[in-house]
């Protein structure tokens, strides 16, 4: 029995009201690094997803930001992040999400990303195309630079990196209408699926960063690669370019200073 989008959804909305109910409540906060953050309500959120993997699905592989790597069947893994935006959510900003992917044989088959303050469910599920909640979504058209609204991040380590993405931010910024930086990679890839913006670049991810987005953008009519170009983007350092068909060359080009 392979996992169904329904099912995935369900538990991306159930986790959803979990971090919901906690929203603007005072946190117990831990410091995993110097401004990367765990809240309880990644870890509330977490436990209740893993009880459904592990109830349903028992023999499959799980890769999950706060719990690390949970042995299974390889050829069938789930990427989750309970709560993708911590710092948001820790500062009662409303830019957050629950992700979770399905993969199997290293191929995306299934994934969700879900809002709960907005109650926006973006979705996909290979060759069917990709939706917010119950209507299909598009990548967009813009096909020139200057014309396009894009977003970015920023690794956790920016402070002592050798590679920070300022260049390349200030670089954009002169070349398109505007970058945005939300906080959240898997709302990042989602808005791009859905035409709210034109592309997306980050230089240091985690693949439960990735998992769900990658798919949504595909689905949606979008490009997704590496930094470097290459179409597997499920591997270290975990860096990412996606965008419209247009813009995605474009972008790349950019970034590497073309």
């Amino acid at each position: 029995m392979e996992p169904e989008i329904v099912e995935l959804k369900t538990w991306a909305c159930q986790a959803g009201k979990i971090l919901r109910e906690l929203y603007g409540t005072h946190h117990q906060i831990q410091h995993k690094g110097l401004v990367d953050l765990v809240t309880e309500a990644d870890h509330r959120s977490e436990d209740y997803l893993l009880s459904e993997i592990r109830q349903h699905y028992p023999s499959h592989m799980i890769i999950t930001e706060e719990s690390g790597l949970i042995k299974g069947q390889a050829e069938r893994c789930w990427f989750l992040d309970p709560l993708d935006g911590t710092i948001n959510y820790a500062h009662n900003v409303p830019l957050f999400a629950v992700s979770i992917g399905y993969a199997e044989h290293g191929e995306m088959q299934a994934g969700v990303v879900y809002n709960p303050m907005s109650e926006e469910c973006f979705s996909a599920e290979r060759g069917q195309g990709a939706w917010l909640n119950d209507e299909p979504i598009h990548v967009s058209e813009v096909t020139e630079l200057i014309q396009s609204l894009l977003v970015t991040g920023f690794p956790y380590d920016t402070h002592n990196a050798v590679h920070t993405n300022l260049e390349y931010f200030n670089r954009l910024t002169l070349r398109s209408q505007g970058v945005r930086r939300f906080g959240s990679a898997a709302l990042d890839l989602s808005y791009v699926a859905a035409g709210r913006l034109d592309g997306y670049w980050e230089i240091k991810l985690s693949p439960w960063d990735l998992a769900a987005g990658i798919l949504i953008v595909e689905e949606a009519g979008g490009v997704v690669t590496s930094f470097d170009g290459d179409a597997n983007v499920m591997q270290p350092p975990y860096s990412i370019v996606a965008a419209n068909p247009a813009i995605h060359p474009l972008l790349l080009a950019a970034l590497h200073g073309s």
